[in-house]
């Protein structure tokens, strides 16, 4: 029952800085995907059921939020939290430079697919070339540092493969 307490917290921590703090910076061009780092973290963090679940409900609460397609976020975050989850069984979890990497492919493919979706046809490659590196680089830095932070603050990831 904590996890779910904790994931529902996170989710709404999440949605709440994509729609209040992060939107200026995204407006400036500089797209920091919370989405992504959270569904990361929770793949981490869980393993590929609990980043799932948790990349499919945020991402259908983020498609509410905004005024587009239904389910293009609940999709994509849901199978790149079940893929970071398989992931997290092989990998060194609690390497920063393991976690940045994961976070800047993840960005990268999360970008790509809201790009498709977004411009209706028209692509100006250099701009979504420059939306989708900058995007990556600064949530794959910024999401390091956070991951990090919270390695030393509550531990290292479960080696269980459970929930928080």
């Amino acid at each position: 029952m904590r996890g779910i307490g904790a994931a529902l917290t996170g989710m709404f921590t999440v949605l709440l800085l994509r729609s209040t703090l992060l939107a200026g910076l995204a407006a400036r061009g500089i797209v920091i995907d919370v989405l992504v780092l959270a569904t990361v973290f929770w793949g981490l963090r869980g393993g590929a059921g609990w980043g799932a679940s948790f990349g499919f409900v945020i991402g259908l609460c983020a498609d509410l939020d905004a005024a587009h397609w239904l389910g293009r976020h609940a999709l994509g975050l849901s199978l790149l939290g079940y893929l970071v989850g398989r992931l997290s069984g092989t990998l060194v979890r609690d390497s920063v430079s393991t976690q940045f990497l994961l976070l800047v492919l993840a960005t990268a493919a999360h970008q790509a697919w809201s790009i498709a979706f977004e411009l209706g046809g028209f692509l100006a490659w250099p701009e979504v070339l420059l939306r989708v590196v900058v995007g990556a680089i600064a949530t794959g830095i910024l999401g390091a540092t956070v991951l990090a932070f919270t390695n030393r603050w509550k531990g290292p990831f479960a080696a269980s493969g459970k929930a928080i």
